[in-house]
């Protein structure tokens, strides 16, 4: 029972994370190892649990969802669900090693562009004396491959989402967090779809289904939360979620 409960918590607080900012995998995956799950078994339960962790926190923020630029919910919730199905196809026929080594530099150079994104695009937009913005199929391109990775390896692909559309378009860190979930819920869903056809995450059924609860609730919880906190404050929560998580993935590699 104690196990039980120490799995629902880890589940609780990765959807709060993931609401707020992400980083639940370094929560759930290894309360998973820690209870017997082997690491490849622990990463598919992981996935196909924080599922529905994010889609609750999209029904929290349906009504603040805003589109990435010209580009429209739809084509881009379209790609991410394609790329995330194919990078999932990949994961089960490759090994996850090339994208394991690249994803700290990766994610150090998404951090950066985080932090410095919006100022860079302004500075340029000064200087060309008109506005840097992708266009829609340069958006989808990124999306697609964004989402490729994210089906592959996963490791923070939503960091890399708001930094690319923060140097591409200029957006704001906190306003585009709700798309952010949208479109990570998205390319879940067809990885999932596969994990659950062709890997073992439903060998732990008892600790997919508990961690899966604690997903949902703090996934619920941690978007009402996030909606409540101050635009400067989410966007210093979503940039140091992203630093604690670059410095984790090169201690980790």
């Amino acid at each position: 029972m104690t196990e039980l409960l120490l799995v629902l918590l880890a589940g609780v607080a990765a959807g709060v994370l993931n609401a707020m900012g992400g980083g639940g995998t370094f929560v759930a995956l290894p309360a998973l190892v820690a209870f017997g799950l082997s690491p490849v078994t622990a990463n598919a339960v992981s996935r196909v649990a924080l599922v529905p962790g994010a889609v609750a926190s999209v029904w929290v923020y349906r009504r603040e969802i805003a589109p990435v630029g010209v580009t429209s919910t739809r084509s881009l919730t379209t790609i991410s669900v394609i790329g995330g199905g194919v990078g999932a196809g990949l994961l089960l026929v490759l090994p996850a090693s090339s994208f394991g080594a690249a994803a700290p530099w990766l994610l150090a150079f998404a951090t950066a562009i985080l932090a410095f994104g919006r100022h860079l695009s302004q500075a340029l937009s000064s200087s060309l004396g008109r506005s840097v913005g992708m266009s829609s199929r340069a958006v989808l391109i990124g999306q697609f491959f964004l989402a490729v990775y994210g089906g592959y390896f996963g490791g923070a692909v939503g960091i890399m989402m708001l930094a690319l559309w923060s140097i591409g378009l200029g957006l704001d860190a906190a306003v585009s967090n709700p798309m952010r979930i949208a479109q990570l819920a998205a390319v879940y869903l067809s990885a999932t779809v596969l994990f659950l056809i062709a890997s073992d995450a439903l060998g732990a059924p008892l600790l997919l289904t508990v961690m899966l609860i604690g997903a949902v609730l703090g996934g619920f919880a941690g978007a009402h939360l996030a909606r409540r906190l101050p635009a400067w404050l989410l966007r210093g929560v979503i940039l140091t979620t992203a630093v604690i998580m670059t410095v984790l993935y090169f201690l980790r590699g």
